[in-house]
C-alpha cells in the first residue's frame, strides 16, 4: 500500500463502538498509545473491521496540531507526546517529527512562526493532537 500520507501507524482494533450513521475505531498502535477514528458504518462494514484484527491509521502531517502542553485540553480526540526528533524549517511551513512512546514518530506540518513562538527544536517536548475524524482506517487484502 502507497499512500501520500505522511504518518501510517499498523494496530490492533481494541473497541469498536456502533452508531446509527458513525462507528468509533479504538487501535492500539503499541507503546501504550491508541488512536480513535471515527468512520461510517458503511466503511466499517466494507472494511470487515473486527475487534482483534490489525488495521492501518493514516494521519496527513498537516491534519496534525502540535503543542507543547501536554494537559492542553482541545476537542481533538486523539493525543500523542514525546520528543521533537527533527524540525525542518521552510519558508513558511515548517516540518516537525515527534517520536512517541514505542520507537514510533508522528510528522506534522506547521507554520514556521508556530516553530518559533512554541521553541520547537530537537530534545523538546511536544504533542500531536489529532481529531478522530482525521483517521483514515485502512486494511491489508
Amino acid at each position: 500500500m502507497k499512500t501520500s500520507a505522511r504518518n501510517e501507524f499498523l494496530g490492533r482494533i481494541r473497541e469498536l463502538k456502533n452508531g446509527p450513521v458513525n462507528a468509533e475505531v479504538i487501535l492500539d498502535i503499541g507503546g501504550g498509545s491508541e488512536l480513535a477514528a471515527i468512520i461510517t458504518q458503511e466503511s466499517m462494514a466494507e472494511l470487515g473491521l473486527k475487534v482483534g484484527e490489525e488495521a492501518y491509521a493514516l494521519i496527513k502531517a498537516p491534519w496534525v496540531i502540535v503543542t507543547t502542553d501536554s494537559k492542553l485540553r482541545t476537542s481533538a480526540r486523539n493525543q500523542l507526546c514525546g520528543k521533537v526528533t527533527h524540525c525542518q524549517a521552510g519558508a513558511v511551513n515548517a516540518e516537525v517529527v515527534i517520536e512517541i512512546p514505542g520507537g514510533r514518530s508522528i510528522a506534522a506540518i506547521v507554520t514556521q512562526e508556530s516553530i518559533e513562538s512554541l521553541g520547537l527544536k530537537v530534545g523538546a517536548s511536544a504533542c500531536a493532537h489529532i481529531k478522530s475524524s482525521h483517521v483514515i482506517l485502512a486494511v491489508a487484502g
